[in-house]
C-alpha cells in the first residue's frame, strides 16, 4: 500500500526543509522596520500659503481676443491656439458672453509686446490689467 520512501528521498527532504527554514529565518531577522520623522521649520508652510496665494490671484495681465456664445468662444480659442502655440488660452465666463483670454504676462511689458502681435491677426483684442486684490 505505502511506498516507502528511500534514504536518499529522506535526506533530500530534510534538506530542502531545512533550507526553506533558514531562508525564512534569515529574511525575517534582517527585514527593517522604523519610523520616519520630518522635522521642517514653520516658516516653510507660510511660504507655501503665499505661494498658493500668489498663484491662484490674478495678479497677470491678460489678452481678452474675442467674446461671444459657448461655441463662438470655442471657434476663437481653437484659431488661436494655432495662431499662438505658446501662449496658454482658456474660456472664462462672465455673465452672459464667454471670453476667450490668452497669456499670464506678470509685467506690463511683455504684455504688451505680446499684445501688438496678437492684435495684427485680432483687431478687436484687448489687454487686461490685473484686478486689484483686496488685501
Amino acid at each position: 500500500m505505502y511506498k516507502r520512501l528511500k534514504i536518499n528521498e529522506i535526506g533530500y527532504m530534510k534538506t530542502l526543509l531545512l533550507t526553506v527554514l533558514f531562508t525564512c529565518s534569515v529574511t525575517y531577522s534582517f527585514s527593517q522596520t522604523g519610523r520616519i520623522a520630518i522635522e521642517q521649520d514653520e516658516k516653510i508652510d507660510e511660504l507655501l500659503k503665499i505661494y498658493k496665494s500668489s498663484n491662484s490671484s490674478s495678479d497677470y495681465y491678460r489678452i481678452q481676443v474675442g467674446f461671444g456664445s459657448f461655441a463662438k468662444a470655442q471657434r476663437i480659442k481653437s484659431e488661436v491656439e494655432i495662431d499662438f502655440p505658446n501662449l496658454s488660452s482658456k474660456i472664462d465666463f462672465d455673465s452672459p458672453t464667454y471670453r476667450v483670454r490668452v497669456g499670464r504676462f506678470k509685467n506690463k511689458l511683455d504684455a504688451e509686446r505680446k499684445f501688438n502681435e496678437v492684435r495684427a491677426k485680432y483687431p478687436d483684442a484687448m489687454l487686461l490689467k490685473p484686478k486689484k486684490s483686496s488685501k
